[in-house]
């Protein structure tokens, strides 16, 4: 029996992993699973592990107010180290561009247990962008042992790094895996009752580092003319619990009439909320990889992408965070159908709902 452990610490990992544990529960006949948490987000990660009915057999519970990134790293190599002697697992599963992937990532190779990161091969290229998580997914392809590369894309970035061909396998991304346990018919929320049905839904999420400050203070400016010129238009923002990101969006969109800041949404919310969207504006991965399944189209706030399929294939659209060209943007999809058309219904790029399946199909190839 293999014996497989997973790793992750925040919402957006656990929605991706998670449907790879409930895979495994599915195959326990010939799977042992181990489920650790690191605890990195609280609230967000347990709203998940909810959604999907899973008690981690390890929860490291290692979030602190105002936490740094040295201390969450020493933190996690220091808690890890005796449960990865105690299990033994025959191989640890990592995901994408966390603090908790890369030192996840580092403890197992400190007792020579082999990696597999799922996500592997995104790149900016740029050290600093996004910070950390372009060194943090670069580190752990560095350590890693098999590589589950959603995209033909991801695949090359690896290549040109030289890591082992035999040892990349494109699988797809797991987040669409995730939609068949969140998307309902029937859903409903408050907000929805806040709102006009015949208005067009504008989501919107932000919240990486290098977005707060005055990029951030440049869109939500944008948010608030965008709801001036265009009476049939609302925005619902929910909001990261981040002190930074908290304090703009209260300062720039507290009281502008038709955009809802709310609180941050779990998965269950967050996919049926977008479903019921025109369009997403975002700097987070995790949507652009989700909103196409939704034929939805996404307008990224920033100024580059690590997943540069959905750019190619025209469901995605970098806009950056100035002021003029967001509300330009985003006016051009509300105004030109053609222009909407075309993005809500470029092919989804990102997988096909079958990708836990297949890298546990993979893992049991080798390790056995």
């Amino acid at each position: 029996m293999i014996k497989i452990m997973t790793i992750f610490g925040t919402r957006p990992e656990a929605i991706k992993m998670l449907p790879i544990v409930k895979e495994i529960e599915k195959q326990s006949h010939k799977i042992k699973g181990i489920t650790v948490v690191t605890g990195q987000h609280r609230e967000m990660l347990d709203q998940v592990l909810a959604v999907f009915q899973v008690t981690p057999d390890y929860d490291l519970a290692l979030m602190n107010q105002n936490q740094t990134l040295t201390g969450l790293t020493t933190g996690i190599l220091s808690e890890l180290d005796s449960i990865l002697m105690i299990e033994k697992p025959d191989i640890i599963l990592v995901h994408g561009d966390t603090t908790t992937t890369f030192a996840a990532s580092l403890a197992a190779f400190y007792h020579r247990i082999p990696i597999g990161h799922v996500e592997a091969g995104l790149r900016t290229w740029d050290k600093y962008s996004p910070f950390p998580e372009e060194m943090n997914r670069q580190l752990t392809d560095v350590l890693t042992d098999f590589y589950f590369a959603p995209t033909e894309v991801s695949k090359e970035n690896l290549l040109k790094e030289n890591h082992r061909a035999d040892r990349i396998f494109i699988t797809g991304n797991t987040v669409i895996d995730a939609l068949q346990y969140s998307i309902t018919p029937d859903f409903n929320h408050d907000i929805l009752t806040k709102m006009d049905p015949k208005n067009k839904l504008i989501l919107l999420t932000m919240h990486r580092r290098e977005n707060q400050g005055e990029p951030m203070e440049n869109v939500f400016q944008a948010i608030k003319q965008l709801v001036q010129r265009q009476p049939d238009v609302e925005v619902v923002f929910p909001v990261h619990l981040s002190p930074t990101v908290q304090a703009i969006a209260k300062k720039h969109l507290a009281d502008v009439a038709r955009v809802h800041l709310v609180e941050p949404l779990s998965m269950v919310d967050f996919h049926n909320l977008a479903a019921r969207s025109y369009l997403i504006l975002s700097d987070s991965g995790g949507v652009q990889e989700e909103a196409p399944s939704l034929h939805k189209p996404v307008l990224v706030l920033r100024q580059e992408t690590e997943r540069p399929e959905g750019v190619q294939a025209g469901t995605l659209k970098i806009i950056g965070t100035e002021t003029k060209n967001v509300l330009t943007e985003i006016e051009k999809l509300l105004l030109d159908s053609n222009a909407y058309q075309k993005m809500a219904t470029a092919k989804n790029p990102y997988g096909d709902g079958r990708s836990s399946a297949r890298i546990l199909s993979i893992i049991e190839q080798y390790l056995t």
